[in-house]
């Protein structure tokens, strides 16, 4: 890539941003689905944005389309696993795994207790996967049903699987983000998750209590706390049996074995198909819509729960809205949203209009409360412009890897720092891949659950307060041969 003949100023690096952020009010002020279309455009129209400026600053056009193809291909992995989980829901559906799951929470958990033990549950999986997006999309997926069949909110069911996905995810050796952090930061893994317990644990206990006190208080509908006609429509319509929770166990465990994700949800997708031939006959039928011969059915009836809209149809008009799923037909509108939002990113990337926004805060760094500040804003920063949390770990790490040096403060303080920003807030933001996804996954907007994802909107301030009072602040200390090797390597790059 060529290039800039002039550095952006700063008033042109936030001119997209600014647009985008007008735009988008006024599609959530004049569109009720902002996700089947308009937010798209505003992403496009703010990249073109993006890329006038770029060209006006002496970059050539190519320069700025192989930036936005770059872009574009980071994010093909995670549109890859989208439509595999897109399938997923729907061979899970009709082989009874996810009714067999809601009928048997409705059993077992109280609603008192649900939100709490929704997070528990989600946190648990999630750190033995290591992947909050497998963690939504199975096991979260059942209890979303279970909370709508309680009465719950949608959006306060959802921010308790999400708080306890990402506690999971961000704990987790396994996961992906918790690798790429202390990498970017300089610090190993294991230092990084021990370091991160000071500020993670009291994010979570804290969200624990808030939806224990929402369970205690709520006053759900009287029309929805009747149980039992959920229980008995589910009953009717599928064989329930604990041998069809072996789907989820054998995700589960070959997920643990570090199975990589897209071999992983494809074997789950297709035992989902398999396990539907055998136990759902009735579903099978219903679904094929033909007279033809069970072997046909079957084929027809698994193929239509993999690409397109699947539902069953029983007399409860509460239990319809849980047994209908929408394939991989159903994620194209994120996948849409994704590659828009990957465009914008590319073309800000391209005029290096994001490091310069960030180059102007550190000037205004002058202690570790405000560094720690500054990784925070600047991750959120990047959340909501480049719309991939990797780009929001590895930007914000490169660029303050010296500054937390200078300030004597260890790597694991910008590694904690960057994912309890980075990686918690990157749902929050409806055009970011992982909030595009949720949303996508869950069918409940970003706008909705965003207000109850307690834990990911408290461990950025978290982290931020534990900077500013000094709290478990780890620090070089004079003549510490860690630190003399850092400084001797600053003297070398300048």
């Amino acid at each position: 890539m060529q290039e800039l003949k002039k550095q952006p100023t700063l008033f042109q690096a936030f001119i997209p941003i600014i647009f985008l952020i007008v735009l988008l009010f006024l599609n959530v002020r004049f569109f009720e689905d902002t996700l089947g279309g308009a937010n798209q455009i505003v992403l496009i129209l703010s990249a073109s944005i993006a890329g006038i400026i770029a060209t006006r600053l002496g970059l050539p056009w190519k320069s700025v389309r192989s930036s936005m193809v770059k872009s574009i291909s980071s994010a093909m992995p995670s549109i890859l696993i989208l439509f595999l989980i897109g399938s997923l829901a729907g061979t899970w559906m009709i082989s009874g795994v996810v009714p067999a799951l809601i009928y048997y929470g409705l059993k077992i958990l109280n609603p008192t207790i649900f939100l709490f033990a929704t997070v528990v549950i989600c946190s648990i999986v999630s750190l033995a996967t290591g992947s909050s997006w497998s963690t939504v999309a199975t096991i979260g997926i059942a209890l979303l049903g279970i909370g709508n069949a309680m009465g719950f909110h949608a959006g306060v069911t959802a921010g308790a699987i999400i708080s306890g996905a990402y506690f999971g995810d961000k704990m987790s050796p396994m996961s992906d983000t918790t690798n790429l952090a202390p990498a970017m930061a300089g610090t190993d893994l294991f230092t990084h998750i021990r370091y991160m317990v000071y500020t993670t644990g009291p994010s979570i206990l804290i969200s624990l209590v808030i939806f224990l006190i929402i369970g205690l208080t709520v006053k759900l509908p009287e029309e929805n706390t009747s149980i039992e006609g959920v229980l008995a429509a589910i009953d009717h319509h599928f064989h329930i049996t604990p041998w069809l929770f072996i789907v989820p166990a054998f995700l589960i465990y070959i997920i643990v074995r570090k199975v990589a994700p897209l071999p992983s949800l494809l074997a789950g997708t297709l035992m989902g198909g398999i396990f539907a031939v055998i136990f759902q006959p009735d579903v099978i039928r219903e679904v094929a819509g033909t007279d033809g011969t069970y072997l046909k059915d079957s084929y027809i009836a698994v193929m239509k729960s993999m690409f397109g809209s699947v539902s069953v149809v029983t007399d409860n008009a509460q239990v319809n809205e849980l047994l209908a799923t929408r394939g991989m037909a159903g994620m194209l509108n994120t996948i849409w949203l994704i590659l828009s939002a990957m465009v914008f990113g590319g073309a800000m990337e391209s005029a290096g209009l994001l490091v310069r926004i960030t180059q102007s805060i550190i000037r205004f760094v002058h202690s570790a409360g405000s560094l720690v500040a500054a990784t925070v804003g600047s991750c959120l920063f990047f959340n909501v412009t480049a719309s991939d949390q990797y780009i929001s770990i590895v930007v914000p790490g490169r660029m303050f890897a010296k500054a937390y040096r200078d300030q004597r403060l260890k790597p694991e303080v910008l590694s904690r720092s960057l994912e309890d920003s980075g990686t918690v807030t990157s749902v929050l933001i409806p055009w970011n891949t992982c909030g595009a996804t949720q949303a996508g996954v869950l069918g409940v907007s970003t706008w909705t659950y965003m207000p109850y994802c307690f834990f990911n909107i408290i461990s950025p301030f978290m982290s931020i307060f534990m900077a500013a009072f000094n709290i478990n602040i780890r620090r070089y200390k004079t003549g510490d041969p860690e630190y003399v090797e850092f400084k001797e390597e600053d003297r070398m790059d300048y």
